[in-house]
């Protein structure tokens, strides 16, 4: 049976560092969300050309190009556009990567910072989520996009609470401390051949 690891946290709570991780370790093939995501408002894209028709040529930067840190701005502030901005580029990502990960014939990481938002969870067989305070999340996503405190907040609410991710795991990856500790706990949940009918009832949490 295929086995499809569906990767997934907060912002800023250590994805990439589980992705790359299992890339180089294991040679795993990682398929991420967020770069579908990128060709979804890619110059010309059908995404985009609604998205300027709705915010006018203010979210677009000189070269035609998204201007991502504009459209920020809106959807982190306001629920509606957010969800209409999701309503559009969720179903682009969803079709690519049924497609695209179809030619794996066995084991696989689909890494999906919304997979619950976006309602994913079908496409994958298990559910790897990666977790950390959220006083780190802040502090990282502060450092790494150079945001205020008000901006990393309001892009961390806009996502379902970690606590509530982690709920619904089947492996919990717990990322407060060092570096080595999260990856020899990556070891451990792949070792763990849960392809099986999930039961979240019997959550792994590796130590």
């Amino acid at each position: 049976m295929k086995r499809i690891i569906g990767l997934t946290g907060g912002i800023a709570t250590g994805k990439s560092t589980v992705a790359n991780y299992l890339a180089t370790a294991y040679n795993l093939p990682i398929f991420d969300a967020d770069i579908y995501a990128r060709d979804a408002v890619s110059i010309n894209s059908p995404i985009l050309q609604a998205i300027a028709q709705r915010y006018g040529e203010q979210i677009l930067l000189a070269d035609k190009s998204l201007n991502r840190l504009k459209l920020g701005e809106i959807i982190f502030n306001n629920q509606t556009e957010r969800s209409w901005v999701e309503n559009l580029i969720h179903p682009y990502v969803r079709d690519r990567a049924i497609v695209e990960t179809q030619v794996i014939a066995s084991l696989l990481v689909f890494v999906v910072p919304l997979l619950f938002e976006a309602q994913m969870t079908d496409l994958v067989t298990e559910i790897w989520v990666v977790s950390c305070s959220e006083q780190q999340q802040l502090a990282r996503l502060m450092q790494r996009n150079n945001l205020t405190l008000e901006q990393a907040q309001a892009r961390i609410k806009s996502q379902m609470p970690i606590t509530e991710k982690a709920a619904r795991a089947d492996i919990v990856l717990d990322n407060n401390s060092t570096k080595d500790a999260l990856l020899k706990q990556v070891d451990f949940a792949l070792s763990i051949n849960n392809t099986n009918e999930r039961n979240h009832n019997d959550k792994i949490t590796p130590n």
